[in-house]
Formats: C-alpha cells, sequence, structure tokens
C-alpha cells in the first residue's frame, strides 16, 4: 500500500474501532481491543479496501504520524475517539501541569458555565501542547478559541485524567473552574 491508502485504511479502521464495531462484526472487550485477523476479514467483506492484509494493518499502525492505533500481540485497538456506548476502561495517570483544548468560540460560553462535556464521544480530548489544539479547534472552525487547563490541579481535586497517545489525554470532563482562555 501506498501513503494515501494507508490514510484511508486508518479512517476505514477507526471508523470500525472507535464508532461502529457491530457494523463490522467485531467483538471489543472491556478496553477497546479486537483480533487483527476479524479486523483484517471485516475490513475486506465490508468496505472497498479489497484486499487489505494483516501487514497492511501493522505498517499502518507502525508509519502513522498520529497515534490512532495501538497493536498488542494479535490484538488491535483504538486509543482514543470513541463515540460507543458504555465507558471503555482505561487506565487513570497524572497528567502534566497544563493540558490545552481548541475549539469554536461559539461554544465558549457553554464552557465557561458547565465546563468540558465529552458531547458525543465517551471523553474529553486535549492537547499535551497549544499547537496540537490549534490543530484540532480550526477543525472546528476559524474563529478558534483555546483553552489551558489547570489539569494537574484538577487532578488533585479528584478530576480523573487518562493518557490517549503522546500528544492527546482524555478525561471524563473538565470542571470550568480548573479551565483558562487563553486565545
Amino acid at each position: 500500500m501506498v501513503r494515501a491508502e494507508y490514510n484511508h485504511l486508518s479512517k476505514a479502521v477507526s471508523y470500525a474501532l472507535r464508532h461502529a464495531p457491530w457494523e463490522y462484526e467485531l467483538e471489543l472487550d472491556d478496553e477497546g481491543w479486537a483480533p487483527v485477523d476479524q479486523l483484517v476479514e471485516a475490513l475486506r467483506r465490508e468496505s472497498e479496501l479489497g484486499a487489505v492484509t494483516r501487514e497492511d494493518i501493522m505498517n499502518m499502525v507502525k508509519t502513522s504520524t498520529k497515534r490512532r492505533h495501538e497493536l498488542q500481540g494479535d490484538r488491535i485497538r483504538a486509543l482514543y475517539g470513541h463515540s460507543l456506548p458504555g465507558k471503555l476502561c482505561k487506565e487513570q495517570a497524572v497528567p502534566p501541569v497544563f493540558l490545552y483544548h481548541g475549539t469554536a468560540r461559539a461554544a465558549l460560553a457553554a464552557i465557561q458555565e458547565r465546563g468540558l462535556q465529552p458531547m458525543s464521544r465517551q471523553f474529553v480530548h486535549l492537547s499535551a501542547d497549544e499547537a496540537t489544539a490549534r490543530e484540532v479547534g480550526f477543525r472546528k472552525g476559524r474563529n478558534l478559541v483555546l483553552l489551558r487547563i489547570h489539569a494537574r490541579q484538577a487532578a488533585d481535586s479528584g478530576v480523573r485524567f487518562y493518557i490517549g497517545n503522546e500528544h492527546v489525554w482524555l478525561t471524563d470532563m473538565v470542571p470550568a473552574a480548573w479551565i483558562e482562555v487563553l486565545a
């Protein structure tokens, strides 16, 4: 497969593991893992990818610039972004002092009132750095607001944080008290 095909494969795998495993007849465990061979068969059957192989999946995960998936033995899972009913089990971790969130300015009033909520996802997604938060925020529109989350203080007050990957942190929600508007 060439780079563009890996990008297409990554999107198909993300959809199957994050949002609709039942459409692919995949069985995810409590941590979101599925057998790689089951995923390969499902993608061959249910997508336009055709003759995708186990090696294609492994190369896609290994060469991805955005770490969205994880392989462990004969299993694969999406690291974050799930909209499945019920929560996946995540291991709690101590966050850095600050995390960041970029979003549309139109959402600011609701965030300042109710804090950051997961909306249609299982978790609130936070970025480890401002640049990533800006990039993510611009996907929601050009009128961006950048938020700094006082993550360590929030964790000390009982807010749980989980590692998504080296750039993404997850939490159930962030109370407004721990959110600072940067721009």
